[in-house]
């Protein structure tokens, strides 16, 4: 989308230190971009390691003045405000930003590239406005076709929203891409999207057609001997409808279980416990096949976010879900994806 030695500014003004700041720290872990600084003044000066204490020597700054000046050319907006909805208060910074000839990648539902047309320079024939929530091709509905081919498709699935998903699937992603394996990662939400520069945007599709465009994207990466997909949602969530269209789209042969290695009920609504991790795996086994009918995956691993865990806890943890299930069990980022990897590539 954008040519990579361009400079990001992520503006995350009033969430560098909250849940909201999620897009901007998926961009930060894997673009491709240089970072030149991330906005938020209320940490004016510091870093992002000295801020919140994650591992990013990204300066952070006031103003997109002070963004412009360290070279940032692309606007990212890395907070995902409540609703998804552009608030207000961020009109007079993105005006900024285009009129001082940056892009602006917009990853909330809220088209944003007619709104502000206007305001691209002229003399700024690379400067565009990339929505992308937006949908690039209108899918037809799935029919299983991904069933007939050989290659191997692995799903991320999670027992909540926010469980890892997109973060084991890009890190185990790397690792086999790393040993020479023919691989592809397909991204299903903004942050995937953003930093792979194409995918399909799953919450913007329309429900019918969702597994069309899974099944679109995976037959296009079928020269590939291992195919990702992102995981969106979850099966446990009562307002989640995503993965039956990933497992149907894709037509998965391997699943990725990710959960958040503290939890013991849902985030949002928090009176839903986690059911027996080994059950729930077996659940979505289950739904992958339908009684024998579609192609059957099984759960090669489980990756666990011990984030705020110490070192013992997080061990034991990993220990315990272990003996629970009968698969390798890891945290992609504490201790690296090579676990589930073998796992995928061995199977």
């Amino acid at each position: 989308m954008f040519d990579k030695t361009k400079k990001l500014a992520i503006y995350m003004q009033d969430s560098l230190n909250t849940d909201y700041g999620k897009m901007g720290f998926g961009v930060m872990r894997y673009t491709d971009h240089p970072v030149a600084c991330v906005i938020d003044d209320n940490f004016t000066g510091q870093t992002v390691r000295s801020a919140v204490g994650q591992p990013f020597e990204i300066p952070v700054v006031a103003t997109i003045a002070e963004a412009e000046a360290l070279g940032a050319e692309i606007l990212v907006l890395g907070t995902a405000p409540s609703g998804g909805k552009f608030p207000d208060a961020w009109v007079a910074p993105v005006e900024e930003a285009l009129t001082a000839g940056m892009s602006l990648i917009n990853g909330l539902h809220d088209r944003l590239a007619d709104r502000f047309a206007s305001h691209i320079q002229s003399d700024h024939p690379s400067q565009k406005i990339w929505d992308v929530r937006q949908p690039t091709f209108s899918p037809t509905i799935a029919m299983a076709r991904a069933a007939t081919l050989s290659n191997k498709r692995v799903l991320m699935v999670g027992t909540d929203m926010a469980a890892g998903k997109m973060t084991t699937g890009l890190e185990v992603y790397k690792w086999v891409k790393q040993q020479g394996i023919s691989t592809d990662f397909i991204a299903t939400g903004q942050i995937g999207i953003t930093v792979t520069g194409r995918g399909v945007p799953l919450d913007a599709v329309i429900v019918d057609q969702a597994a069309g465009a899974i099944e679109t994207l995976v037959m296009e990466s079928s020269e590939h001997d291992i195919v990702f997909i992102e995981g969106q949602g979850s099966l446990l969530h009562p307002g989640s409808t995503a993965t039956l269209p990933l497992m149907r789209g894709s037509c998965a042969t391997h699943l990725i279980l990710c959960h958040r290695a503290f939890a013991t009920t849902l985030r949002n609504p928090s009176h839903i416990q986690v059911p027996s991790l080994k059950d729930f795996i077996k659940l979505n086994e289950e739904l992958t096949g339908v009684c024998g009918s579609l192609t059957q995956a099984a759960c090669v691993g489980v990756s666990l976010n011990t984030y705020g865990m110490t070192e013992e806890a997080a061990k034991h943890k990993i220990d315990e879900v272990e003996q629970l299930t009968g698969l390798p069990a890891t945290d992609v980022i504490r201790y690296g994806p090579d676990k589930l990897a073998q796992a995928i590539i061995n199977s």
